[in-house]
């Protein structure tokens, strides 16, 4: 365990370090990695490192990420909380298309469980978009008689608003949130606040910024330069630590093909900021 101890996801109990499987497949999260040998070695390196929440979905690749875990994972150990995500799918240039109808989220999840090889996640998160078509509260009562029927863990939310959880907390329990959120991109900060009040796990996506902009705020952040410098850091090390200190709710899933990056991703749980870094990160 790290030195950021510990939060709660369903039924699991989970580091708050985990890893994120979004970058295994090629470029554009689309068809098969540039080195296979190296997103095997990355997923070797996650077990060593005893990461017990990985994060994924049938969607990066398509498939790709699955089938790279379930090579080199499967059988699973009891501890490891697979979490993935449905409401979307790709076609076959690599397009991000909606999938947002009941039945495509029920579609998602068989699709997930079987090329994972499992019979149950320990959550899945409804990535929501808004189709004009498909209301939140029927995509709701399809994942919860999912999870009654077993298939999944809990049930968790993606691309979200305050009043979308508020509404689903309303009818059932909710394990995690997926938001975009780092320290430059605090937009969801009431719904952090929300998940901190509810004990529900929230999971940033993009936590060192976007890694399909050209320019990265978060590293370049003036802040996170200085205290990378003074605590003999990574620029990317002094974010993750910075989340990781501004909130027990908050669980992290960077992901990376380099085992390099993962051990630099891994060891930003043990590296404690300093009050200065604190305040000119703000």
């Amino acid at each position: 365990m790290t030195r950021a101890g510990t939060i709660r996801l369903g039924s699991f109990e989970v580091d708050r370090m985990g890893y994120g499987a979004m970058q295994l497949p090629g470029p554009g999260v689309f068809g098969p990695p540039k080195d296979h040998d190296k997103a095997v070695a990355v997923l070797r390196r996650v077990a060593e490192l005893g990461v017990d929440h990985i994060d994924t979905s049938q969607f990066y690749g398509p498939k790709v990420a699955n089938e790279l875990i379930r090579e080199v994972l499967h059988p699973y150990p009891p501890g490891l909380a697979l979490v993935s995500k449905v409401g979307a799918r790709r076609d076959e240039t690599g397009a991000w298309l909606p999938a947002q109808k009941p039945d495509d989220l029920k579609a998602g999840v068989d699709e997930n469980l079987a090329t994972l090889q499992t019979d149950r996640l320990a959550a899945v998160n409804l990535r929501r978009h808004d189709d004009g078509e498909t209301s939140i509260d029927e995509q709701l009562t399809a994942m919860i008689e999912m999870r009654d029927r077993g298939l999944i863990g809990g049930i968790g939310l993606s691309n979200v608003s305050l009043e979308e959880l508020d509404r689903c907390l309303g009818r059932t329990e909710i394990v995690c949130v997926q938001n975009a959120y780092s320290l430059a991109d605090r937009t969801s900060e009431p719904l952090l606040q929300r998940c901190e009040e509810r004990g529900i796990a929230f999971v940033p996506f993009f936590p060192l910024g976007s890694a399909f902009a050209a320019d990265n705020p978060v590293l370049g952040h003036p802040g996170v330069v200085k205290g990378a410098a003074r605590l003999n850091a990574t620029p990317a090390q002094v974010a993750l630590a910075w989340l990781l200190d501004h909130s027990p709710a908050i669980a992290l899933i960077p992901g990376t093909s380099s085992v390099e990056h993962l051990d630099e991703n891994h060891a930003a749980a043990d590296l404690e900021l300093d009050d200065q870094a604190r305040s000119e990160i703000g």
